[in-house]
């Protein structure tokens, strides 16, 4: 019992110890792909897209860059889910938002409900993916005067320029490998083994 109870200890410092290393350069190049990544987004709103008082910028982009600077090796944080997450997720809120647009305690759970479900059978889960489909159906002003634009800009310009953004600044040291190179390979194996299922 008493070698059981140590070995546990000895496991769960190591454990803490492993998750509270501080990698000043992770931290660094997660910090500047963010500041640009946000940066570029609130610049182009700021400066030219003023007088047409569109929205650009939307509160579900910061939790992206968590995912796409600060988790850069998550399954949910690979450009098939930022951008496929967000878009289907635009896409159920506008449409939920169209057929129900004045009774927001039913479009509400269910634009994220739906985007949740579509997501999962789109292999594109991203969790900020629900806020954009919140957003949609939840905003006043101009976003719903957007209509399907909505998913055009700013969703899918907006992913766009994170995207490019994260391959710059997610491939500056050779720690850091962006998008995962293991998610594909096991995507690649799945898909092998398959087929070879299939032939058998």
């Amino acid at each position: 019992m008493k070698k059981t109870i140590k070995r546990t200890f000895r496991i769960s410092k190591y454990v803490i110890y492993k998750e509270t290393l501080i990698d000043y350069k992770e931290h660094f190049w997660s910090f500047m792909g963010a500041f640009f990544g946000i940066g570029m987004i609130a610049f182009i709103q700021s400066h030219y897209l003023l007088e047409a008082e569109n929205v650009f910028l939307i509160g579900s982009f910061g939790a992206s860059s968590v995912l796409i600077y600060g988790a850069i090796q998550s399954p949910l944080a690979q450009p098939r889910n930022l951008i496929g997450g967000h878009v289907i997720s635009a896409l159920v809120g506008v449409t939920i938002y169209k057929i129900v647009p004045d009774i927001i305690w039913l479009s509400a759970p269910l634009a994220v409900a739906f985007s949740i479900v579509l997501m999962q059978y789109t292999k594109t889960l991203h969790p900020p993916g629900g806020a954009t489909a919140l957003i949609a159906v939840s905003s006043t002003g101009k976003i719903p005067e957007l209509g399907y634009s909505y998913v055009l800009s700013p969703v899918l310009s907006g992913c766009i320029i994170l995207l490019l953004t994260a391959l710059v600044f997610n491939n500056m040291t050779k720690n850091r490998s962006y998008p995962s190179h293991k998610r594909w390979k096991t995507l690649l194996r799945k898909k092998h083994e398959h087929q070879m299922k299939n032939k058998l």
